[in-house]
């Protein structure tokens, strides 16, 4: 059972608990941030990859999550995509002056992602990353996707995630997230030319 509780604010500023029997987690998001980051997950690699969200999105960013790490990481990683997502939903709210999309390509030696990004409204999730290696330290390569499931299911996005070349799996992975960074700050920017204005046709995402 979840039981998720919010905050926020009009200064895009947000923090969501989320409790069940596999995970405690608390997440809070400051979208106008400096890339300050306080981090906590029990994987290592994980915390190293959710700095680089919040280093190169210049969104401060604090996750605390205790899971249950003595079966494996999966509810960890999952749970905490789905958290995030809360968080960066309630702090964008309506969405008013976005530019709605972002799109960035990332290189880091011989690995190169190209990751492109809508605040749509509409979750969808298409990836393409053939990691090299099952294991990336104690992080599972295959939990990458859960990750950006959960963040996409909940954030109301659509997400397109492509490592065009890596030979490393460490390489791989971080240039996705470095991308994925990349590309939310652009999408989540506000556009001088558009302030007040929600970036669709419809009149609301």
């Amino acid at each position: 059972m979840t039981t998720p509780t919010t905050t926020g604010s009009t200064d895009r500023i947000a923090t969501v608990t989320r409790n069940t029997a596999e995970t405690k987690i608390t997440v809070s998001v400051n979208l106008d941030g400096t890339g300050k980051a306080k981090l906590s997950t029990g994987i290592g690699f994980f915390d190293h990859m959710l700095d680089q969200i919040a280093r190169h999105g210049l969104i401060d960013l604090e996750i605390d999550c205790q899971g249950d790490l003595h079966i494996d990481g999966h509810h960890t990683v999952e749970d905490v995509g789905i958290t995030l997502g809360q968080a960066v939903a309630k702090a964008v709210g309506d969405k008013k002056g976005i530019r709605r999309y972002g799109h960035a390509y990332v290189p880091l030696d011989e690995a190169l992602s190209r990751v492109v990004i809508d605040f749509s409204g509409r979750p969808g999730l298409v990836m393409h990353v053939p990691f090299t290696s099952g294991m990336i330290g104690t992080f599972d390569s295959q939990l990458t996707y859960e990750f950006f499931q959960g963040f996409v299911n909940h954030a109301f996005v659509t997400l397109h995630i492509d490592n065009l070349k890596g030979v490393n799996a460490h390489h791989q992975c971080e240039t996705v997230f470095k991308a994925f960074a990349r590309a939310m700050r652009g999408a989540l920017e506000l556009d001088p030319r558009s302030a007040g204005v929600i970036p669709s046709t419809k009149g609301s995402l």
